[in-house]
């Protein structure tokens, strides 16, 4: 339906730009500003800069022929598939800048159900993922995620999971002890990155900190090769920093 401006009204008003919305949404493989114009009624010198503010909020996108069509902005707000791949983009694109940050690569790990799931990374030819010698599942004793998730869990919570996947020595540095795992669990401060320096794997050193939204236990992660050890620390900590739009990602 085409809208006839207002004098009054202002051109970016809620009315048109839902039009302006509609009428993109329609055309999946996008509209020109020219139809746009056309569609909606409103002229170049209204439409022009509301499409520069719903561009810019992330509302509609254009394309290289400068069409225009509709933004992640836009489908996180709908449901369903659109919606959750919508979202898992935004996450990673929001993980391959923090892998650039940190010159690391990282990961988002929840646990679900009793088991650990490492659901996204960010790696690279610079930035390589560990090496999942040992499956995740079965190393929470030993690595930074599932050290960082243990610590997210009960008393009850954390045998039960060690019940189903024993403690085994992975490397020399690896903590074999219940009793001594749950003590540096007991003693990991909320607010510091828990550390794996070679206790899952010879020559990998890393570093996660807690997502926790809501009953969900959640962590971000990072690990580097043995031979950047002297940047663990300072990645570590810039990983702690940049938690918070992660974990704002992830309760969208």
């Amino acid at each position: 339906m085409a809208l006839k401006p207002e004098p009054k009204a202002p051109f970016h008003s809620v009315q048109y730009a839902l039009r302006v919305l509609e009428s993109v949404s329609t055309h999946g493989s996008g509209v020109t500003e020219a139809r746009l114009s056309r569609e909606t009624g409103l002229p170049a010198g209204h439409l022009t800069p509301l499409l520069l503010t719903l561009r810019r909020e992330g509302y509609v996108e254009q394309v290289a022929d400068g069409a225009y069509i509709i933004g992640s902005s836009l489908l996180e707000l709908g449901s369903g598939v659109a919606r959750r791949r919508a979202l898992e983009a935004k996450l990673q694109q929001t993980l391959v800048q923090l892998r650039d940050s940190v010159g690391a690569a990282v990961y988002v790990s929840r646990y679900v159900d009793g088991e650990i799931r490492v659901t996204q990374v960010a790696d690279g030819p610079r930035t390589p993922a560990v090496n999942e010698w040992v499956d995740f599942r079965s190393a929470a004793h030993a690595s930074a995620i599932g050290k960082c998730l243990l610590t997210q869990l009960d008393q009850n919570g954390r045998r039960d999971h060690l019940v189903r996947h024993r403690i085994a020595r992975l490397t020399s540095r690896t903590i074999t002890s219940e009793k001594v795992l749950f003590s540096k669990l007991d003693s990991q401060p909320a607010t510091v990155p828990v550390l794996d320096l070679q206790e899952y794997a010879v020559g990998t050193v890393c570093a996660a900190v807690p997502l926790t939204a809501g009953s969900s236990a959640g962590c971000l992660a990072l690990s580097l090769p043995i031979e950047h050890a002297h940047r663990l620390r300072a990645a570590a900590a810039t990983l702690n920093r940049r938690a918070a739009p992660v974990l704002l990602s992830l309760a969208l």
